[in-house]
């Protein structure tokens, strides 16, 4: 088959086998623009002509994390300057800062388990009045919903049960599947010291996020290693699992970008070229999803990704950092609505969850939103604004 039949295919709502995305991908390396255009096309059918993002604060509760990967900088040890343990009440602090904001997203981030290997995460725990990371994030997120602000936790591997309690509050949740190869959790490989990104347990989480009906954002990490194949196996994994379950509701793309303290601080940024084949590829093979990229870790040229089939920022703070990618500054809400004008597209606010979902949350949690929710199911313009 030629390569434009393939992507002809696509336009005209045929699947498309992984064999199908491996030509198109040899094909788009020696000329993008055939690929780049039937996701452009894919993206509008689906999409129209807006771009969304989600107005957030960025909690960063508590970033002892039992997991070592050898390119992430979020991680601290005790007795470290960047060592988040935040108490309750700076909790609430952060919370009334974000209303002031307009913030619309609470996003909770915490390292994995951290109780399991750290005493100091324990006694932490202990004086907020938690036996868990999990209890703590099931407060915190009754907190936000009091405050009028919409919890979305990424916690790494949580349980089942923990989800289900989360479900109650949380609009959303999130977490990684980075990539489903077992080829890097081997020795000398970037998740070889993380267990809880062996493709296993995270295609578990993601398994019962949808068996519960959460929400779920998940994505890959591009650049660490992996190869061609491995990134489109990871992106039929998330495929396949939307189709069981339809809860998936958005992948986030994220290209690796070295960090001075972490052991990948050597090794080269995502190739740009390369990573924009990849983010078309996804279009192509979901070509109904809500795809992000996010623009701090592409600073200088994020609106060229609008051309090539993305539809989502993801969480922009204009209160707090990125925790995860600390020298990479949120771009100002404003240039990103010009940048996205500039390039025809509008600019517009979402809730942590995107309204074709909402049928997923519970009524409770809709009739908070409706305060400041428009006829389309976004955040009125004159809130965020």
């Amino acid at each position: 088959m030629l390569n434009s039949e393939r992507l002809n295919s696509v336009l005209e709502d045929k699947t498309i086998s992984r064999q199908d995305v491996i030509e198109i991908y040899q094909n788009a390396t020696k000329n993008p623009n055939e690929l780049f255009s039937t996701a452009q096309n894919l993206r509008k059918k689906f999409k129209k002509d807006s771009v969304t993002f989600s107005k957030k604060a960025f909690f960063n509760i508590v970033n002892l994390c039992k997991d070592t990967c050898s390119y992430c900088t979020y991680k601290a040890e005790p007795g470290e300057e960047k060592l988040s343990l935040m108490s309750i009440q700076q909790t609430k602090e952060l919370l009334q800062l974000a209303k002031k904001y307009r913030c619309v997203e609470v996003l909770f981030v915490t390292g994995e388990k951290p109780e399991e290997r750290y005493q100091e995460a324990r006694e932490w725990l202990k004086e907020n009045g938690f036996k868990s990371t999990a209890e703590y994030l099931i407060h915190a997120s009754e907190l936000a919903l009091e405050s009028e602000l919409f919890p979305h936790t990424n916690a790494g591997n949580l349980n089942f049960g923990e989800m289900k309690e989360l479900k109650k509050t949380n609009v959303s949740m999130g977490v990684m599947l980075e990539n489903v190869s077992e080829r890097l959790t081997e020795r000398g490989m970037p998740h070889y010291l993380a267990a809880s990104k062996r493709p296993k347990a995270r295609l578990e989480v993601l398994e019962n996020s949808g068996k519960l009906g959460i929400p779920m954002t998940t994505g890959i990490l591009v650049g660490i290693g992996e190869t061609i194949e491995e990134i489109i196996d990871s992106i039929f994994a998330i495929k396949q699992l939307h189709q069981k379950y339809g809860n998936i509701q958005e992948v986030i793309l994220q290209n690796f970008q070295p960090k001075p303290d972490t052991i990948m601080k050597d090794s080269p940024s995502a190739d740009e070229s390369y990573f924009k084949i990849i983010v078309a590829l996804s279009r192509i093979i979901m070509p109904k999803m809500n795809i992000q990229i996010p623009p701090n870790l592409s600073p200088k040229s994020y609106q060229s990704f609008l051309t090539i089939g993305i539809n989502d920022w993801g969480g922009i703070s204009p209160l707090t950092p990125d925790f995860v990618n600390p020298e990479f500054s949120w771009p100002e809400i404003n240039k990103v609505e010009e940048d996205s004008k500039n390039a025809g597209f509008e600019l517009k606010c979402r809730f942590p969850i995107y309204p074709e979902f909402f049928s997923f949350i519970s009524k409770e949690l809709r009739n908070k939103m409706a305060n400041i929710e428009n006829e389309e199911g976004l955040v009125k313009k004159e809130y965020w604004k």
